[in-house]
């Protein structure tokens, strides 16, 4: 899952980008309108937190590009105000979803998850394909009923493609899922990362390589 985060505050926006890239998502951040702007004209994100008052251009005005664009991202709205009229308007300008500052960490990783989840077809919660076993939600992965012990993006590239349901996902789209826009397109990170992943899955091997188009399960 890739995600944009919008806040002017640099350290809460830090400490969100960390604790996602935790939870094995890709996140770009940035601290004004502007740049947020500029962002999803050029990136396809998943969701996008965005605080509501921000610099240069509002959050208000974000949310509503974001609409006219037509685009599938989901927008979580921040604000430091709880007051239920500004959670409906901010609602009703085409936000999916709001959350009251202070927020506790664990109840925004649940509701960017979930939101996440209605950028593509719905899903069940827990993922199963070819003898595996991915819950996002705990992290967790099983081969036939042994755990499996994954880095961040090796469960973020696992999750793209369980996600794709068979179908061939080219390395060109694992990087705009599991990497952030810092990561050099022209390094061999995917293949890498995949091998590495095919080896903690085990044999018989489940991830195929089709060549000149990309990887499936």
């Amino acid at each position: 899952m890739r995600v944009l985060v919008v806040e002017d505050e640099q350290l809460l926006a830090d400490a969100v980008a960390t604790g996602l890239r935790r939870e094995a998502m890709a996140v770009d951040v940035v601290y004004d309108g502007a740049a947020a702007l500029e962002r999803i004209a050029v990136n396809d994100y998943d969701v996008v937190v965005l605080d509501r008052d921000l610099p240069l251009v509002h959050g208000d005005d974000v949310c509503r590009k974001i609409v006219e664009l037509g685009m599938p991202t989901r927008v979580l709205m921040l604000t430091a105000s709880g007051d239920v009229s500004d959670r409906v308007e901010g609602l009703e300008i085409g936000a999916d979803d709001y959350l009251p500052k202070p927020f506790a960490f664990s109840e925004l990783i649940a509701r960017v998850r979930a939101l996440g989840r209605r950028t593509t077809v719905a899903l069940p919660p827990v993922l199963e394909r070819a003898g595996i076993k991915l819950d996002p939600n705990r992290r967790e992965v099983f081969r036939d009923g042994k755990e499996i012990q994954l880095a961040p993006k090796e469960f973020a590239v696992l999750e793209v493609l369980m996600r794709s349901e068979g179908a061939v996902v080219s390395a060109e789209q694992l990087l705009e899922k599991a990497w952030d826009e810092n990561t050099d397109p022209f390094t061999n990170v995917v293949r890498v990362t995949v091998m590495t992943l095919r080896r903690k899955l085990g044999e018989p091997a489940v991830i195929v390589t089709v060549p000149g188009s990309g990887y499936r399960i």
